[in-house]
């Protein structure tokens, strides 16, 4: 089954420190935790009653971990038989919400609801892991270079994106 502490590096490597991009559509974020995800799953770090950017550039590993378990298990990944899978299948929903769950639902032919349940999950682990791993990498890929053609401002972003996808290439 898979590990989370196999995959916590992977992703940790290519999250970096605060950042505030005005273009990036995540705004403030710390170690790839937006202000979005904080405001719903954190606290007010700093204590002055508000959850804001000053919380988000106060994250730490700690809190990293935390957030990560909640895209984890929104993947059910613990029941997931192959590292490999369960690596791209969470970074993606990481980076892209609800997406990364339903793409990966449309190519194993299921309800695509976002939601990973028993035949989701059941999907996934009947798949042949370099087979089902090589089409989640090529929708991916599509799913990025598509998120440019509809909003060319992110451009700037993409070639960093897809150097994180090869980093989740089947080795």
């Amino acid at each position: 089954m898979a590990d989370i502490k196999k995959l916590a590096p992977l992703i940790a490597r290519w999250e970096g420190g605060y950042v505030n991009d005005t273009i990036d559509r995540g705004g403030a974020t710390n170690m790839g935790i937006t202000l979005g995800t904080w405001r719903s799953q954190g606290y007010d770090k700093d204590g002055d009653g508000n959850i804001d950017k000053d919380d988000i550039k106060l994250l730490d590993y700690n809190d990293f971990a935390v957030i990560l378990r909640i895209y984890w298990n929104k993947w059910l990944a613990d029941l997931i038989e192959d590292q490999q899978i369960a690596n791209i299948l969470v970074d993606w929903v990481w980076g892209s919400g609800k997406w990364g769950i339903i793409i990966p639902q449309r190519l194993l032919g299921v309800q695509q609801d976002g939601i990973v349940g028993k035949k989701t999950l059941a999907a996934v682990n009947n798949r042949i892991p370099y087979e089902f791993h090589k089409q989640i990498w090529e929708a991916r890929k599509q799913f990025l270079l598509d998120i440019v053609k509809r909003n060319p401002s992110q451009k700037k972003f993409i070639n960093g994106w897809l150097n994180r996808l090869n980093d989740f290439k089947w080795k």
